[in-house]
């Protein structure tokens, strides 16, 4: 099993990067192609997938991205296409904040996560993240459903509520924040 590589990147491609380490080429696929450049050293952090009809490597700049991933692709129904595209939309931050702060409309807008997966998500890791479930879990549509009440169109409320990641906030927290850039 692989845990981290050190060496000089040798192409760009897409979505992954060759890293060159003792003379042998190792494809990995990235979330964030633009961080990487040809002929730079890196030292990446990696995981091996493993599956009945494919082998890859997965790679990652810090070990809290590694960790994000591993937890993403830990939840039922998400693999590790799924987890790399969403790690490519978001950072390790924002998916853990909004998993803190039971934001589905923030997870829904992740390449490959629906309704369904985001609610997944937040079931199988808030506990792993905070210790135990806390909060609202229908937070975020409780004050969806406050906005639409004042007559904001959903697009609107949809595109403002992913854009709030705060997991300590109460509801009223969380439409302050919305009427805030709402009414901009």
């Amino acid at each position: 099993m692989y845990y981290s590589f050190k060496g000089i990147i040798s192409s760009v491609r897409k979505d992954f990067v060759v890293i060159e380490v003792g003379g042998i080429g190792f494809q990995v696929f990235v979330p964030h192609i633009e961080d990487y450049h040809q002929s730079e050293e890196v030292f990446i952090y990696v995981h091996q997938v493993v599956r009945e009809d494919e082998q890859y490597l997965v790679g990652f700049k810090t070990e809290y991205e590694k960790e994000a991933f591993l937890s993403l692709i830990s939840v039922k129904g998400i693999g590790p296409r799924t987890a790399l595209g969403a790690m490519s939309a978001t950072s390790a931050e924002e998916l853990f904040n909004a998993i803190a702060a039971n934001n589905i409309t923030f997870l829904k807008k992740l390449p490959g996560i629906g309704a369904k997966a985001a609610a997944q998500i937040i079931l199988d890791l808030k506990g792993q993240l905070t210790g135990s479930p806390s909060g609202n879990p229908n937070q975020y549509d409780e004050v969806r459903d406050a906005l639409k009440g004042l007559g904001y169109k959903i697009k609107e409320i949809e595109n403002v509520l992913a854009s709030i990641n705060e997991k300590d906030a109460t509801n009223e927290d969380i439409l302050r924040l919305a009427l805030k850039k709402l009414k901009k």
